[in-house]
């Protein structure tokens, strides 16, 4: 939402370690973006990028359906950076020959730098050698007219090209990722050494830049803000109230799909803690009936996302003339709702692309450009206490996208009772604060057990629990044993309907985090 003087902008072509390159150039205090490839030429200028970056991917750039972007990117008179797919588009593009590599390149690798300027400035040449990261099938082996070699590895000569004339860098390898140990000193150079960047985004300034905005854009007219209590809702909340006062009313909306108590905790907490005004909307029938018998996750999403709306017009019919809508959309939230190369999105974010075309309010979305830690410290600059910053992320369908299946009052009970006990027992053994999110799942299946010397078929609830830094990526934590024995048999033996108790340990990618 906020204007960015200085913008790097990154154009994705599917590589898993693209929102990597965005979050290593915002770690400067640069600010970045990331697009489709498929970016329309115009639209590009019209956001006058300092510099660009083309990004990696899986295609081969021979490929008939290879994805290219505009070779109009290369006369913009801006800095370019190509990186691994990125690099042999680039080559291609100005006339230079990629082919497939007899030896290809996955992993660790010795780069020999020819040339200490530029992407390299600062680093040791000669005999010395840093440890990067390939990914690759495809090797250039030709370079386009204009370029010279500035470095190389055992099986790729051209593991790094410049320009002689113009600002136009390729990397064979991946600068963003931890275990290219030279990383960040190349993107540093980049973006400070040849886009002539200054580090100058932070949350302060983007406060600053942010609530001018909101004003200008409101005016003297009247805001409602979907306030669930998580993390991303209640900064949302804070910074719209720093910009209008007033003018701004926040809607709690009961779905019956939140934790137990959190209803209760969540109104306590504003009531006591901030000066918002709260309206509290009890639903929890309305969304039950709405998800009755519905099976399909991108349903379910929709229906919740539809039923907010709903009911965030009825309560702004009430209040009078009411313009817009605040959100907390993440830029996370924003990727993964992106349709990439006529391939269907991850998963609709109930906040993005769900929105019907009758809803009558404007959105306001301060947080759209935004990773989940950059949120927290915003709260924290903000002023917003440490408790209500440093929760564990919740979804907004809440519990429903956690019941695999159909919604219903019972398994509500079931799921409740569980993930009671999942965060009980992870608080108990001081792990709350060191994995990103710990929760239950429960699942469509039933299994055979034994309670009492008597055979029961009953329920599966699965446990979640992963480390990560914004959601774009994460691991599953390896939690010690003996909290995994203690979350079992106190969710076996107290939770009525169930008998078995799973661990996942799927990473992100290739799964997600949540479960639907």
């Amino acid at each position: 939402m906020a204007s960015h003087k200085q913008k790097i902008i990154i154009l994705d072509f599917g590589s898993q370690t693209t929102q990597l390159i965005a979050r290593r150039i915002r770690e400067q205090k640069v600010y970045s973006e990331i697009h489709p490839y498929s970016l329309d030429l115009e639209t590009l200028k019209a956001m006058h990028p300092t510099g660009i970056i083309l990004s990696g991917g899986p295609a081969s750039v021979y490929d008939e359906d290879a994805p290219i972007s505009d070779p109009g990117v290369f006369g913009m008179g801006v800095p370019v950076l190509g990186i691994c797919y990125g690099a042999q588009l680039m080559t291609k593009q100005l006339g230079g020959r990629v082919e497939r590599a007899e030896k290809r390149e996955f992993g660790k690798a010795e780069l020999s730098v020819d040339y200490t300027a530029g992407i390299f400035a600062g680093l040791e040449t000669g005999e010395a050698r840093h440890q990067v990261w390939m990914s690759h099938g495809d090797r250039i082996e030709e370079a386009a007219p204009g370029f010279i070699v500035t470095a190389n590895s055992e099986h790729s000569p051209f593991a790094a090209l410049r320009h002689e004339q113009k600002p136009f860098t390729a990397v064979q390898f991946h600068p963003e990722v931890a275990h290219t140990l030279i990383g960040v000193d190349i993107l540093r150079n980049f973006i400070f050494g040849i886009c002539e960047c200054t580090p100058d985004w932070t949350m302060h300034s983007f406060i600053d830049a942010t609530i001018d905005d909101i004003r200008n854009k409101v005016g003297d007219r009247k805001v409602i803000c979907a306030l669930s209590g998580g993390v991303d809702s209640s900064v949302t909340a804070a910074l719209v109230h720093r910009a209008i006062g007033e003018q701004l009313t926040c809607i709690f909306v009961n779905n019956g799909l939140m934790r137990s108590g959190e209803t209760k905790s969540v109104l306590r907490f504003f009531e006591e803690k901030t000066k918002l005004n709260v309206i509290d909307v009890d639903a929890e029938d309305y969304f039950l009936k709405e998800l009755k018998e519905v099976v399909d996750p991108e349903e379910k999403r929709k229906r919740i996302g539809f039923g907010f709306i709903k009911i965030f017009e009825e309560e702004a019919n009430k209040l009078g003339e009411v313009s817009f809508l605040a959100q907390g959309t993440l830029y996370p939230d924003v990727i993964e709702s992106v349709t990439f190369r006529g391939k269907a999105p991850i998963k609709s974010h109930h906040n993005v692309g769900c929105l019907p075309e009758i809803m009558k309010l404007e959105l306001i979305e301060p947080l759209r450009e935004l990773f989940k830690d950059e949120v927290r410290l915003l709260g924290l600059e903000l002023g917003l206490p440490e408790e209500a910053i440093h929760r564990q992320p919740f979804p907004g369908p809440g519990l429903g996208i956690r019941i695999m299946g159909e919604v219903t009052a019972e398994r509500l009970h079931i799921l409740r009772q569980a993930d009671v006990i999942v965060l009980e027992e992870i608080k108990r053994a001081e792990w709350y604060h060191k994995v990103w999110q710990s929760f239950a799942v429960l699942l469509p299946i039933q299994t055979v057990g034994v309670m009492g010397d008597s055979r029961t078929y009953e329920n599966v609830v699965a446990l979640r629990c992963v480390d990560s830094r914004d959601a774009m990526t994460a691991d599953w934590s390896k939690l010690p044993y003996e909290l995994l024995g203690a979350i079992s048999n106190r969710i076996i033996n107290e939770v009525r309907g169930v008998n078995r108790v799973v661990y996942d340990v799927s990473s992100k990618p290739p799964s997600t985090i949540e479960w639907e």
